[in-house]
């Protein structure tokens, strides 16, 4: 097996497990083994560890324990949010609002209810990444039973300004005298730097994912506020209050709840280092290397994000010459390895074709040092020059460093702002 390599900068896309994770999951798959189910001792302590574990998790998150749920993954947890109101509420309305930028989980949701006959708004973003509160006001009618939009998207990082959006569809409760629309946040990629309870006080589900915070992959959860109706996806013994039956995978959900407490404790010093470090790349990058811009907003972004496109050339062309050196990076050229496409985050915020095609994402973490950083600034640069030497593509552009822009012929417009699955101009 390869050991891991100091020079990944893909923590966005997992994380390593801490090894006190795993000092603590070890137990429950030899000896605490029982079914939580059982009455007997073995299964009593299982059921005692998992409610340990529940009761860790909500007081991180802000909820009662019962208001918690474990699933497979956050993808499963986004489509109970999404699925589960949507079958519960049907009566009540059709209409459910997302943005452009949400999770895969939430826009592959979002589409498959349409063929039952729902109305899906998907909201468009600003240049840098933002969805307007005012957007999501003017969205919302009578009809409309869910909003979901993420806390950070997992491209650009960008954090969205989810308590003023919670304040727009509050002042809708209240003008239509209503308990709907339920409002849900996607905050896998933001547990890791932000303070959940600021977010979890104003919104009625959020989805977390254990494998983005040092914690095993194939578990996730939902938090659910009291007296939110869902219908649940999955049917069986009726296990965490028939939302989610099936025998719980008691050595991930302990390793959940670990892996969240030791975030949170090192919470603002580790974000702290990261900032330092991920505004070291960032500078470095734009003083070695010309025509680079940084997509998503310049600051509101997790503090372990840095996304550029760096012009003339493939992102995916520097990924795997990174890899050559041992670097480890993600990029937006494709979506995933399934498909040629771009990525559909840096697509939403309107940059031309030449700039997604050499996008680069930089996510950084719990092993990523000064010395990976300027090990990475010891080769980016060779790697690029020697790529655009090879390069048919020399585009001009004007504008500094951070703020460069293609001739219009390239640009083609404003960010577009999707409507009723039409495109109109953001004002």
């Amino acid at each position: 097996m390869r050991a891991l390599t100091k020079y990944y900068f893909d923590y966005a896309a997992t994380t390593p497990l801490d090894p006190r994770v795993l000092r603590v999951m070890s137990p429950f798959f030899n000896y605490s083994f029982g079914n939580p189910s059982n009455l007997y001792a073995l299964g009593r302590e299982a059921e005692q560890a998992a409610t340990r574990a529940r009761q860790t998790i909500a007081r991180t998150v802000g909820c009662a324990p019962s208001e918690f749920i474990f699933t497979g993954s956050a993808t499963e947890a986004d489509n109970l949010a999404l699925l589960g109101t949507a079958r519960a509420l049907k009566q009540h309305g059709n209409r459910i609002i997302v943005s452009a930028i949400e999770h895969k989980g939430i826009l592959s949701a979002a589409k498959a209810l349409e063929t039952e006959g729902f109305e899906v708004i998907t909201l468009g973003v600003s240049k840098t990444g933002l969805v307007n509160p005012k957007d999501v006001a003017a969205a919302l009618n009578n009809k409309t039973i869910l909003v979901s939009i993420t806390t950070a998207d997992s491209e650009t990082g960008t954090i969205q300004p989810i308590k003023e959006i919670a304040h727009a569809i509050k002042k809708f409760r209240q003008l239509h005298d209503r308990s709907l629309p339920y409002f849900h946040t996607d905050a896998t990629q933001a547990a890791t730097h932000l303070n959940m309870l600021a977010y979890s006080s104003v919104v009625d589900m959020l989805t977390l994912s254990a494998h983005k915070l040092g914690g095993p992959k194939g578990i996730g959860g939902l938090m659910v506020r009291s007296g939110v109706k869902l219908t649940p996806l999955m049917y069986g013994g009726g296990q965490q209050n028939d939302l989610r039956s099936g025998t719980e995978n008691l050595p991930a959900i302990v390793g959940f709840a670990k892996a969240l407490k030791l975030v949170v404790r090192g919470q603002e010093k580790e974000s702290r280092r990261l900032t330092v470090l991920r505004d070291r790349l960032e500078r470095m990058i734009f003083k070695t290397i010309p025509k680079v811009i940084v997509n998503g907003h310049p600051t509101k972004r997790l503090p372990n994000f840095l996304n550029i496109s760096i012009l003339d050339i493939e992102g995916e062309a520097m990924l795997l010459r990174l890899d050559d050196k041992g670097i480890a990076v993600g990029t937006g050229s494709a979506c995933n390895s399934q498909t040629l496409e771009p990525s559909y985050i840096i697509k939403a915020l309107g940059l031309p074709y030449e700039y997604i095609h050499g996008s680069l994402r930089f996510t950084l973490g719990t092993y990523t040092t000064r010395e990976s950083i300027d090990y990475v600034l010891k080769y980016l640069p060779i790697i690029v020059k020697d790529l655009r030497s090879m390069s048919p593509i020399n585009l001009k552009v004007t504008g500094n460093k951070k703020t460069l822009s293609l001739p219009v012929a390239f640009v083609g417009g404003q960010t577009p702002h999707f409507v009723r699955g039409k495109k109109h101009a953001q004002k």
